[in-house]
């Protein structure tokens, strides 16, 4: 199961790593830059508040269909039908409510209509990751590493045009931006849709009243889970748009948005970790299979990386940020260095999280999700007024930290993994000598470029030297594999 992991990890990074870095650096950046801190703010807090409530889009069902696809392939043909169209009710249900809470709150026309189209992009975000969820339970894995980036391979193509083709005179506007957003996701949930048909092989839309009570009963645990998580993430720059003064709460929101953008870049590397494992732990656990292991291996392939990226990133903010924005790059920095730290504890979250998901400890989750949510709201509360998006930062970094480390504790009490000393003095030794090597970098009088490419190729020989990531055990395991279920060699070998 570790050698199925790493070969499609290493797959689904490539090309995640060749596609979205670029979206989110090169386009999404350019289109801040062309349109203005302040114009992005306003399309950003519209953006998050889409966010809020869409979980009516899905209600748990991708992540009660991943884990059940996973570990029964064949109910993909009786379920794709009615769970389709049980989608599409659960579509025209959020944009209503979103809508109407949009009226209550005081939105302006201008603002429902951006929000308008967000909520529709939003709706069929959801349905290409509930057709995602069809292709990745079925071990499907190359077919979904592609469909990961399709979106963004097409929004960057059409971007590309508008933003330097000199097609028109005008410059950017964000609602061209939102358009693009729209045809992307459109095309690529047909995409999508037709290669869950072909493996389905029947589908009529059809409404099933029994069946989806029954869907929305399974997967009800899950859609509590996701919306908590979802509030306590996304909820903050909705926040600074209501709380602070108008002209000032859209410059906040858009200096938030150019610090929180690189985490969201970080971020969907770890979660391409998740939509692995989910799958994966689903069917291991199902067979009784122990999860030690590969719980571990995660754990240093992609916690050991964040606390490199997240100490990188706190010592060159200021010259990160500088080198990204044309606007308010100092304002951004102090925000950007205590964001990117809660890559770390997200980082653990994809990994820990994804285990209880697929062991059924839902209820566990919701209690620890439902507090970083009061959490984060008390905090924001007391924090926006007096310290704006550095405020927001400080809410979100020890909402994720002290969220990660309960899913640890409810872990380790459920699987208690043994406990290696000699592996925690390792990892401590190596987060002392990550933080030397930074303060060591920024004291040299040099380009900084050249100084933090230096610290980072010293970060990575120390977590060689140290022993945290071993080059040979993770070749091993990809040349020699491990006991892998013949079930799932045969429809791994059948993905293309």
């Amino acid at each position: 199961m570790q050698r199925k992991f790493l070969t499609n990890l290493l797959l689904l990074l490539f090309l995640n790593l060749l596609i979205k870095p670029f979206w989110i650096l090169g386009i999404d950046r350019a289109v801040q830059n062309s349109i203005g801190v302040e114009d992005y703010g306003f399309y950003y807090a519209l953006f998050n508040f889409s966010f809020l409530l869409n979980i009516l889009l899905d209600l748990g069902i991708t992540n009660f269909n991943n884990r059940n696809i996973s570990q029964n392939n064949h109910l993909i043909k009786k379920h794709l039908s009615s769970i389709f169209s049980l989608k599409l009710s659960l579509g025209i249900l959020y944009m209503i409510v979103s809508l109407l809470c949009a009226w209550i709150i005081g939105y302006s026309f201008k603002q429902f209509q951006f929000l308008l189209l967000l909520c529709f992009n939003q709706f069929l975000i959801y349905l290409i990751l509930y057709l995602r969820s069809n292709i990745a339970g079925l071990f499907l894995f190359k077919t979904d590493s592609v469909v990961s980036v399709l979106d963004r391979t097409f929004m960057i193509a059409i971007c590309a045009v508008l933003l330097w083709g000199n097609l028109t005179h005008e410059p950017m506007k964000i609602e061209w931006f939102i358009y693009v957003q729209t045809i992307a996701y459109g095309l690529t949930a047909i995409i999508a849709f037709i290669i869950v048909f072909r493996k389905a092989e029947f589908f009529k839309l059809r409404w099933n009243f029994p069946f989806s009570m029954m869907i929305l009963k399974k997967s009800f645990p899950f859609a509590v889970l996701i919306l908590l998580m979802t509030f306590y993430n996304r909820i903050d720059t909705v926040m600074m748009e209501r709380m602070l003064p108008d002209g000032e709460n859209n410059i906040q929101a858009g200096i938030y948005a150019q610090a929180y953008r690189l985490l969201d870049a970080t971020n969907m590397i770890a979660y391409l970790f998740a939509g692995l494992l989910l799958p994966l732990f689903s069917r291991m656990l199902k067979q009784k299979d122990s999860v030690e292991d590969l719980v571990k291996l995660s754990f240093r392939l992609l916690v050991i990386p964040a606390i490199m990226v997240a100490s990188g990133s706190f010592f060159y903010r200021e010259e990160i940020m500088k080198l990204l924005y044309h606007e308010h790059a100092e304002a951004s920095a102090p925000v950007f260095g205590l964001l990117m730290g809660c890559f770390i504890p997200v980082s653990s979250s994809y990994i820990f999280g994804t285990l209880l998901t697929a062991n059924g400890n839902l209820k566990a989750l919701n209690i620890m999700a439902g507090g970083g949510m009061l959490l984060n709201i008390i905090l924001n509360i007391f924090l926006i007024p007096h310290l704006q998006a550095f405020g927001s930062a400080i809410a979100s970094f020890f909402t994720q930290g002290l969220a990660a480390l309960t899913q640890i504790i409810i872990v380790q009490y459920i699987f208690k993994f043994k406990v290696n000393l000699r592996m925690i003095l390792k990892f401590g030794f190596f987060a002392a000598g990550i933080l030397t090597l930074g303060y060591i970098s920024k004291s040299v009088h040099s380009n900084w470029i050249i100084c933090f490419a230096a610290m980072t190729g010293f970060y990575i020989l120390l977590s060689f030297v140290t022993g945290i990531i071993n080059l040979k055990s993770l070749y091993q395991i990809v040349k020699n594999g491990d006991k892998i279920p013949s079930q799932i060699q045969k429809e791994e070998f059948a993905v293309d």
